[in-house]
């Protein structure tokens, strides 16, 4: 799960959503926790992982990121826990999160350039997970 020096690959996973839901100062809402929840629910990557995981989990992150040094202990833990093809799984979920806003801040789009660097993806395959991102979130009007 998660504690203050390692995190597990799915925690890692629920870590790196909380940090673009919290990156807001509005906090968490409940349409990011309702997408955090229908990810963990319907993807092959959290078998096994259940609601009550989730919360805990996400309440463990919010902890973490409280401390001085937080965002950046996030950072080091989740690449940690994270071999590299999980790393682009990662930061297609945050994406997936920062998509269930209509309106995003700077603050948001700051925090996936974080997480896209901690992770040390390269800029193209984070364009395109982004750029498929956008394509099934087009609306109509």
């Amino acid at each position: 799960m998660l504690s203050r020096t390692e995190l597990d690959p799915q925690a890692a996973l629920v870590c790196t959503m909380v940090l673009v839901a919290a990156a807001e100062s509005g906090g968490i809402s409940d349409r990011e926790i309702g997408v955090m929840a229908t990810l963990v629910q319907t993807l092959p990557i959290f078998e096994g992982f259940s609601a009550d995981s989730l919360r805990e989990a996400a309440d463990a992150a919010v902890n973490l990121l409280r401390d001085e040094d937080g965002l950046t202990r996030a950072g080091r833990l989740i690449r940690e826990a994270l071999e590299p093809r999980l790393r682009e799984t990662a930061y297609t979920l945050a994406c997936e999160v920062v998509a269930a806003e209509i309106d995003h801040g700077q603050a948001i789009l700051r925090m996936l350039e974080f997480i896209g660097a901690e992770l040390r993806l390269d800029r193209l395959i984070v364009a395109a997970i982004e750029r498929g991102t956008r394509a099934r979130y087009q609306r109509l009007a």
